[in-house]
């Protein structure tokens, strides 16, 4: 498996992006979560043309979704159980506990010396994910769209 199309998919879920890998022709059809949208109907309309294509070769088509929030929340633990800086730990550690954690999270690690460790390692993360997904790979038709 190319690691620039694992790459490019794990980028797209962390965007808020469900994709369809077409292992033939190596093609991404990105679609927003449809939890996303409050109308069905303008979800269909905007993103007829990829919806499409996907149900019209569902079969080729493997199916990776956005990270339940679970997910996202064992990423973050992971992220901070292999933090160095002991007092940023204990700060996140406690975040992480409390509530709102997404958004408290985000906001410190954002103003600390960590924020681009915290990309890198969330990437990562997301890469292993759409790997193990990939090998597994269900199509699309197994799941509802």
């Amino acid at each position: 498996m190319e690691k620039a199309i694992i790459k490019k998919i794990a980028q797209e879920l962390d965007s808020g992006f469900d994709c369809y890998y077409n292992s033939k022709t190596d093609e991404i059809v990105a679609i927003p979560n449809f939890s996303q949208f409050s109308d069905e109907e303008d979800f269909k309309e905007a993103f007829s043309d990829s919806l499409e294509k996907v149900e019209k070769h569902k079969t080729d088509f493997i199916k990776i979704e956005t990270l339940e929030s679970f997910e996202s929340f064992k990423i973050m633990e992971l992220f901070v159980e292999q933090i160095s800086d002991q007092n940023l730990k204990a700060e996140l550690e406690n975040i992480l506990e409390n509530k709102k954690p997404f958004l408290n999270f985000k906001n410190k690690v954002d103003h600390s010396d960590f924020r681009q460790n915290w990309f890198e390692f969330k990437q990562k993360e997301l890469e292993k994910r759409v790997e193990n997904e990939l090998e597994r790979g269900k199509p699309a038709h197994n799941k509802a769209l």
